[in-house]
This record gives C-alpha cells, sequence and structure tokens, in this order.
C-alpha cells in the first residue's frame, strides 16, 4: 500500500511558495530581478497563505483515497475457503462485502463533492 508520507504540508507550501515567488518575480523583473524592491521572502509568505489550506485539503483528500483504496482492497480479498462453508454463506459474505464497498463509495463521494463546493 502506497503511503502518502513525504514532506510535511509546511515544507512543501513554503518549497512551493518560495518556487512560485521567484518565478513571478523573475517574469516582471528579469533573471537579474534588477529593480525589484520586494523580498522573495514577503512575495512567498503572501502566496504561502493563499495556497496553505488547499494544499492542506489535498493532503486529507489524500489520505481519504488511502483509506478508500485499503477498505475496498480488503472487501475484494477472496475469503479463505475454510471460511465458507457453503454457498448461502458465500452468497452473504459476498452480499456483505459488495454492501460495505458500497457505503464506502457513497460516503467517498459525498466528500468529494462537499471539498469540490458542490
Amino acid at each position: 500500500m502506497m503511503q502518502f508520507g513525504g514532506m510535511s504540508t509546511d515544507a512543501e507550501s513554503d518549497k512551493l511558495s518560495v518556487q512560485m515567488a521567484e518565478e513571478v518575480l523573475r517574469t516582471i523583473y528579469g533573471d537579474d530581478l534588477k529593480g525589484c524592491t520586494v523580498s522573495l521572502d514577503q512575495v512567498a509568505a503572501a502566496l504561502r497563505e493563499v495556497f496553505r489550506p488547499k494544499l492542506a485539503q489535498t493532503h486529507e483528500l489524500l489520505g481519504l483515497y488511502d483509506k478508500v483504496v485499503e477498505a475496498v482492497h480488503l472487501l475484494s480479498t477472496p475469503p479463505e475457503p475454510a471460511k465458507v462453508a457453503n454457498p448461502d454463506a458465500l452468497r452473504a459474505l459476498l452480499g456483505e462485502r459488495l454492501d460495505a464497498i458500497h457505503a464506502i463509495t457513497t460516503k467517498t463521494i459525498e466528500t468529494i463533492r462537499v471539498a469540490k463546493g458542490e
């Protein structure tokens, strides 16, 4: 199972904000930044504040995705033959698992709609 660890949200937003600030200032002032009176850190701080909430939401959604995939994977794993005594038991187990998958995906769809602002 893939884990979405890596950099923290703050470290990522710091790095991304500095890169964006540098690109914005170079676009405006050229590669030498001649005539620029604002610091890279000032622009990066402003950008960071704008993007930090969205980056945090993205991390939350990735965490949710990871959990959904793990749950569906567990539910879709065939049962051990010894745990299913007969076809009726297998049918009941598969029905329960499908119901659980449906509940998980329904909740996930609702969560994504809320996150998108629909």
